[in-house]
């Protein structure tokens, strides 16, 4: 295995690859949810790129690609919330050929370390039940799945104390 960094996200230069992950992120994760993506990111995903282009302002090392040598092999979106300990993870992605190597719980740790960095006690994230490959992942990091969200009953909220993990 190559060498793992993590490296803020480019949108100059790698607009079209997050897109791509995004979108094959919520094919994964919904029937239909990259037309799901399409649908609420705009013309040419401007919305989403928009979104994204905010996150990396306010949250730089939220906003991560992870390089297995030279290659971008995952792409990591998270951000702080108001409240100063509570943090949200918006995604957590490898291209399928990473997957399965323990790639996934490199970016884990890495959340993790970030969260540990700027004081965040609880982190929380959103999954479909559906995702079965995502949902024993996140359980195997210890992540408590709190049932669906109120807002998006389609999804399930996840919880972690980051502070299990000190």
């Amino acid at each position: 295995m190559s060498a793992i960094a993590f490296i803020p996200i480019d949108l100059e230069s790698t607009a079209e690859l997050c897109i791509c992950f995004r979108r094959d992120a919520m094919a994964e994760s919904f029937a239909g949810g990259a037309e799901r993506f399409d649908l609420a990111s705009g013309d040419n995903h401007q919305q989403y790129l928009d979104w994204l282009q905010q996150r990396l302002q306010e949250f730089p090392e939220g906003c991560v690609h992870m390089l297995e040598g030279n290659s971008i092999v995952g792409q990591i979106e998270m951000q702080l919330t108001g409240q100063q300990s509570l943090a949200y993870l918006n995604m957590l992605y490898l291209v399928p050929a990473a997957r399965g190597r323990g790639l996934g719980n490199q970016l884990h740790d890495y959340i993790i370390q970030i969260f540990q960095q700027v004081g965040v006690v609880k982190a929380q994230l959103s999954v479909s039940p559906t995702n079965q490959r995502a949902l024993a992942f996140y359980k195997k990091h210890h992540w408590q799945d709190l049932g669906p969200r109120p807002e998006d009953p389609e999804l399930h909220l996840m919880d972690l104390t980051v502070g299990d993990w000190a």
